[in-house]
Formats: C-alpha cells, sequence, structure tokens
C-alpha cells in the first residue's frame, strides 16, 4: 500500500521543477491527417446509414467538417522535445482557465478552486521509480491520480488538457512575442461579446449554429498598439497516441471555427495531452502559419479607447470564403471577426480578460461589471456564501508585492491548508467596482500596469515569511497554499 504523503511533501513536490515532454514532428502531422480521413469516412459511412434508413431531413446532403489547413510541426526553437516547469504553475494556469467557466452554482468552489482537486494527481517521483527520469524529472500520474482518474476520466484529461496546453503556449508564446504581453481569454466568453452562440445565450439575435470553436485565444498585444489573436483548440486524453492523433483532428475543425481577417489566414495552436496512466505525460502539438489574426487597429487610436463599452454588436454569421473563377463568394459556418470590428474584437478581448483576473479574485461585483448579460454578467453579480463562493476580502505581501484577492481552507492529508488566489494589487485597483458602484473599470489603466509587471519575477517560488508554495504569473495573478499550523490546544 503506499504511502499517503505529509502535507508539507506535498507542498514541497507542487514547487518541483519537471520535464514535459512535447511531441511536434512531421510525422505527427502525417497521423493526424490520417485520423481525419478515417473520422471522415466514418461520418459520411453514418450519412448513408441514416440516408437508406429514411432518417435524414428533405434536402439533406453530406458536408466534410472543415480544418484547419497547413497544419506544421512547430519550430524547434519554440517548441523542443521537452519544456521545463512546476505543477504548481500547472494547476495556476488552471485555476486561471476555470476562472469564468460557469460549470456550476457554488462559484468559486467549482469554478477556479476546481484546480486543487489535482493537488496530488500529479508525480514526477512516480517516474523515477520506474527509471523512466532520464535526469529530466519527466512528470506522471501519481497513485491518486489514476484514483481520480478511474471516475472523473473525462473531467480530468479534459482540464489538465486545457491546463497543459495554456502552460506550453505560454513558453512558445512569449519567445516569439517577448516584447508583448499574453493574454488567455476563454474563446465562448470573448465571442458571446457579439454572438449568439447557442440557444441557451440570454438574447433574441440568430444563434451561430455551428458547434465548433476553439477553448482559447490567446490576445498578443501592447497597450494602445494592434493586437494578435490566436485560436488555441486543446483536448486531453488518458488512451494512447492514436487518440491523441484524433484529438488532433478534432481540435483542427475546432481551431477553424473563427476566423480573424480573411478567410484561411489565421493562425492557431493544437493540442492533445496524453496523460498515460503508465508512461510519461506527453502533449501533443502542432500549429497552423498565417498572416492573419492581427485587429488592426487605426493609426493615432487613443489607448484610452480600449476601455469603450462593447455594446451591442451583432456581426454577421458565418465565414466569407472567396470564390475562384465562376464560382461565387459564399458563406460558410463559424464566426468571422471583419475588418470592420477589430477595434471592437479587441475591446471585447480585452474587458474578457480583465474579467478573468477580478474573478480569479474572487471580486464577483466587478466581475459582472466588465461582461454583458450574454456573457454571463448574473452568474457573477451578489456574493455567494462564503462556504461556496469566492469573495475578495484578503490581502497578502508575498515575495515582497502586494496581493489581493480569496482564500479557501481545507483539509489536505489530515492536515489544515490554505489557497490565496489573488492579483497584484496596484493591477487590480484599476479594476475594482464593487467598492464604489459608480465607478467604471480602467481598462487602460489595467492594460498598462500589466504589461509593467510582465518584466517582474514570475515563476514558482517557497516563500519562507508566508511559509508557503506561490506561484506568480507575467499578468500579475497569484495563487499561493501553505499549511495552517495546528492551534497549542489540539
Amino acid at each position: 500500500m503506499a504511502r499517503t504523503p505529509k502535507t508539507e511533501e506535498v507542498l514541497t513536490s507542487l514547487r518541483q521543477q519537471v520535464s514535459v515532454a512535447v511531441h511536434s514532428t512531421r510525422e505527427l502531422v502525417g497521423k493526424v491527417d490520417e485520423a481525419a480521413a478515417d473520422k471522415e469516412r466514418e461520418r459520411h459511412q453514418t450519412f448513408q446509414k441514416r440516408q437508406e434508413e429514411g432518417k435524414t431531413k428533405t434536402g439533406e446532403t453530406y458536408e466534410p467538417l472543415r480544418r484547419k489547413p497547413n497544419l506544421r510541426p512547430l519550430p524547434g526553437t519554440q517548441g523542443g522535445h521537452s519544456v521545463r516547469l512546476t505543477f504548481w504553475d500547472v494547476l495556476h494556469h488552471l485555476g486561471r482557465a476555470l476562472a469564468l467557466s460557469q460549470r456550476g452554482a457554488s462559484r468559486g468552489l467549482a469554478e477556479h478552486w476546481g484546480s486543487l482537486k489535482y493537488c496530488q494527481a500529479l508525480s514526477a517521483d512516480t517516474m523515477a521509480q520506474l527509471g523512466l527520469t532520464d535526469g529530466g524529472n519527466p512528470l506522471g500520474l501519481s497513485e491518486e491520480g489514476k484514483q481520480i482518474a478511474m471516475y472523473y476520466k473525462a473531467l480530468q484529461s479534459e482540464e489538465l488538457g486545457h491546463a497543459f496546453a495554456l502552460a506550453v503556449s505560454e513558453q512558445i508564446l512569449t519567445r516569439r512575442y517577448p516584447d508583448h504581453s499574453v493574454s488567455f481569454v476563454r474563446a465562448d466568453t470573448a465571442l458571446r461579446a457579439g454572438w449568439t452562440l447557442t440557444s441557451r445565450d440570454k438574447a433574441k439575435t440568430k444563434t451561430v449554429g455551428y458547434p465548433y470553436r476553439p477553448q482559447f485565444f490567446a490576445e498578443l498585444w501592447k497597450p494602445g498598439e494592434s493586437s494578435r489573436v490566436i485560436p488555441i483548440a486543446c483536448k486531453g486524453n488518458h488512451s494512447d497516441r492514436q487518440k491523441a492523433y484524433e484529438q488532433l483532428a478534432s481540435a483542427a475543425v475546432h481551431a477553424d471555427g473563427v476566423h480573424i481577417g480573411a478567410w484561411n489566414e489565421t493562425p492557431a495552436l493544437l493540442f492533445s495531452t496524453e496523460i498515460s496512466l503508465t508512461d510519461p505525460l506527453t502533449v501533443h502539438v502542432l500549429h497552423a502559419d498565417g498572416p492573419g489574426g492581427w485587429l488592426h487597429i487605426p493609426d493615432n487610436t487613443p489607448a484610452t479607447d480600449i476601455g469603450l463599452p462593447v455594446g451591442d454588436k451583432n456581426p454577421a454569421i458565418g465565414i466569407l470564403k472567396p470564390g475562384h473563377g465562376k464560382e461565387p463568394d459564399s458563406s460558410e459556418p463559424g464566426c468571422q471577426v471583419g475588418p470592420d470590428y477589430y477595434e471592437w474584437f479587441q475591446r471585447a478581448l480585452a474587458r474578457a480578460g480583465a474579467a478573468g483576473l477580478t474573478a480569479f479574485a474572487g471580486d464577483g461585483e466587478s466581475t459582472a461589471a466588465l461582461l454583458t448579460t450574454r456573457q454571463g454578467s448574473d452568474f457573477f453579480q451578489g456574493f455567494a456564501h462564503a462556504a461556496s463562493g469566492s469573495v475578495q476580502d484578503l490581502g497578502y505581501t508575498l515575495l515582497g508585492e502586494k496581493f489581493e484577492g480569496t482564500d479557501h481552507v481545507f483539509r489536505l492529508n489530515g492536515n489544515r491548508v490554505q489557497a490565496f488566489s489573488g492579483v497584484a494589487t496596484e493591477v487590480l485597483d484599476s479594476l475594482v467596482t464593487r467598492k464604489e458602484p459608480e465607478r467604471h473599470a480602467d481598462i487602460a489603466a489595467y492594460r498598462r500596469r500589466v504589461h509593467a509587471w510582465r518584466v517582474k519575477r514570475h515563476g514558482t517560488f517557497w516563500d519562507r515569511a508566508w511559509g508557503g508554495v506561490v506561484s506568480i504569473s507575467r499578468d500579475g495573478t497569484v495563487m499561493a497554499m501553505r499549511q495552517i499550523l495546528p492551534f497549542k490546544d489540539e
């Protein structure tokens, strides 16, 4: 029977540098193409069977799924064979990704605090025992992680797939754009600023009618300048490499559901994280290049314009596909951000990104003020009960910097621990409206402060004064955890 690690051992392991294998080769491109062809044959056969059984609609025809074309491996200098990071940094990315997810009515516990259930799910020690470290401390599932997978396999693979994709994306994009800030925004939240994605959205406009979209947008930006948007489609699995090929083929469909600029010019990043029960964790990644993705704003546009409301814009549904020869232009399913909406979409991304920060800090009122009704502002209005929600009511100095946010206290292997998530005070102050209802968030100031923050120390550290592990991100967010010492009479 495996020994239950002590709480301090868990906290120490969270800041351990580990090696995560990144698989991105020409062979992978070929395998993904084969998987896509196999899936398309299956879809066609299913359609023919439905047609023979009289289950198709009148006039319904078979249409192959549109996939992001021209996939290729990452350049060696931007991906390599592995990346170095800490597990706590990965959970920090997951917490940020879940902050606006609206996965459950418990708000805090169901949203970004959901990342904490994976505190003991991965281990580098397991791989060392198998003789698989090769000096690089590769990451794999711990015994607890395997038990979680037995009951929540789909959820675990999805959420960890998102977390590792964002962690690796940050390393790729910060190398590629060293002078820019990188913000990760939930794609559905940003798109709902202008499109009705499903019939459940609170809107009277027509739905997009297309279920395929990337999970995230990476926005590369500088204050007052045009930014670039790269869709990120990411999945995870507990199966094998063949499943990863199939997931990347599916991710190509999701990534192509949104075009920024002209037809087939939008770049993209595609991920499938293979979380094996026996082998080291591997992140499979491909990318599509292209000149698009730029949200060009007019020269001399005031930087303060980034804070203008997004209003009730409703861009046209569909993606314009240029005709060839005598073929006329046509509309393909999906969402397209054209030149007339570049400036507006940049504002939508900035507000959604800011809302992600305030939600991570537990400030529901300020989050609601940054979102529209269709984006879910109602979900964040009012304060949840302290036992189930997050309330921005704490401030700590961590590694010499002041942060404000929220916390939860829970038991880890029998010991009480405190987990704190927050945002640098100087960044959060420009967004907080909870204490002053008449005040509006200063998005321009927020962008300036976040951009200045990116050059400060970031990563995972042990804060001796606070007594725990601390992850500070380039965007000024922090996630920290420490053990609470027992009272003298215990």
